[in-house]
């Protein structure tokens, strides 16, 4: 294997495991979930904008593309807060292994969206996935506002992924992003001032550490990320960044089991149903890209 080659997969396993930290991240700083989407958010936007002012990318949209730009930016932002919430409710484990889930939740999406035909075996992986996560519950029920939390955080996750496939036709991934963002931050300061404690001097007032840890989360983690894992598939075929990314989860639980090892230690029924999930996410990854295969030489 060439040279350029291997640089550019371990820069895609060095993208997965900065997914997976996120969620370390998440354990690390101790605002709640809503406040530290708008601070990941808020602090994202800032830095796509330097990089657009650095770069001298066009931004420029029309209304109709900035409305639909801004509906996804509101679901990126639930997804972001209900997967941190799950985080608080339970654990990382529980967070990750519910977020594996999204690809059954993407497998009923798509159909609508693209408007194609279902495919059988999708239907069949979801309710192998169903599975997976009864397992779990029925050994870690005392986490199921967690578990509840992570699902819903998989479905908006599977929704958003599907809504920015269609976007990447018409704008660059970095217009979409820095659009998202800031819409997800002017979703969540309205929430906070009519529906939740309002803005006062507390909301801003950060510790150092925290402060830190949401630096990492928004450069790093959140601008970095997205505009190198569009880079990235333009050099690795899209089916191997998609099962590599679904290595997320493993990175993220292995990662908190070592650094929280009490919190994070969790019955055997758990990495039973964990494994049955992650293993039908990898294996619907594999014959997806085996159908594409098949069509391309037909």
């Amino acid at each position: 294997m060439p040279n350029a080659k291997i640089k550019n997969y371990l820069h895609l396993h060095f993208l997965v495991f900065i997914a997976g930290f996120t969620a370390i991240l998440g354990e690390l700083i101790t605002i709640k979930a809503i406040p530290l989407v708008w601070y990941r958010m808020a602090m994202a936007s800032i830095l796509m904008f330097i990089y657009i002012k650095i770069a001298k990318v066009k931004i420029k949209i029309t209304l109709k593309s900035f409305l639909r730009l801004s509906i996804a930016g509101i679901i990126i932002a639930l997804h972001w807060i209900t997967f941190f919430g799950a985080i608080d409710a339970a654990n990382i484990s529980i967070a990750l292994a519910m977020f594996s889930t999204g690809a059954f939740f993407a497998s009923l999406i798509e159909p609508i969206i693209y408007k194609r035909a279902i495919i059988w075996y999708e239907i069949l992986f979801g309710i192998i996935v169903i599975i997976g996560v009864f397992i779990i519950t029925q050994s870690e029920i005392k986490y199921l506002t967690g578990i509840l939390l992570g699902i819903s955080s998989a479905f908006f996750s599977s929704l958003f992924a599907v809504l920015n496939g269609k976007f990447l036709t018409k704008h660059t991934a970095t217009v979409i992003s820095f659009y998202e963002f800031i819409s997800g931050v002017i979703f969540i300061s309205i929430y906070i001032l009519f529906f939740g404690e309002g803005v006062s001097l507390d909301f801003f007032n950060l510790n150092t550490a925290d402060f830190g840890y949401l630096f990492i989360l928004a450069s790093i983690c959140t601008a970095y990320a997205f505009i190198a894992s569009v880079y990235v598939m333009k050099l690795i075929s899209p089916y191997t960044v998609v099962l590599t990314y679904n290595l997320e989860p493993i990175y993220g639980i292995i990662m908190a089991i070592i650094l929280f090892p009490e919190k994070e230690k969790m019955s055997a029924s758990f990495y039973y149903g964990a494994i049955v999930i992650i293993a039908t996410v990898i294996l619907n990854g594999v014959l997806k890209n085996s159908r594409k295969l098949k069509r391309k030489h037909t």
